[in-house]
């Protein structure tokens, strides 16, 4: 597979997912700070590393930020991107089976090395199977826009 590892920020973490990535056989696609060494908008890297799952330049991605949260958040704007925020590593093995996660999101202030391994097992070594397929398609059916919800635009 390849896969997009996206972060805003350079972390030495990034280097430990990198070469776990490539030793499980796959290809790694760059981007933002991980592609440039240089600070990066984690709105803008999530941008461009989802929309190249979306259209099929890469197949899955690992995102990271301070809290992996913002870029979990920017990455769901894209339809087609199921982001998941994992600190853990049955959080990430359930993310599979239950979401059939395409985006693995975790927090640079909180993974260690160690840790990012073990995630990287659950993540990779999981089979999605069928349990979660009702609930991607009753999500991918949803009408996000505030209009629909009958909440007003924030202004």
């Amino acid at each position: 597979m390849k896969i997009a590892l996206a972060a805003d920020e350079p972390y030495a973490v990034h280097d430990t997912i990198a070469a776990e990535l490539t030793r499980r056989g796959h290809l790694v696609e760059r981007f933002g700070a991980i592609a440039t060494g240089n600070d990066a908008s984690w709105v803008t890297t999530a941008r461009a590393a989802a929309t190249a799952i979306v259209d099929g330049d890469c197949d899955e991605g690992i995102f990271l930020c301070w809290t992996g949260t913002g870029i979990a958040m920017a990455a769901n704007k894209i339809f087609g991107i199921r982001a998941a925020l994992c600190g853990d590593p049955g959080t990430a093995a359930g993310a599979r089976v239950w979401n059939h996660a395409n985006v693995l999101c975790l927090s640079n202030r909180t993974l260690s090395p160690d840790m990012a391994l073990e995630i990287l097992a659950a993540w990779f070594d999981t089979d999605p199977g069928d349990k979660g397929i009702a609930g991607v398609r009753e999500l991918e059916s949803l009408d996000t826009s505030t209009r629909s919800l009958g909440v007003a635009p924030p202004t």
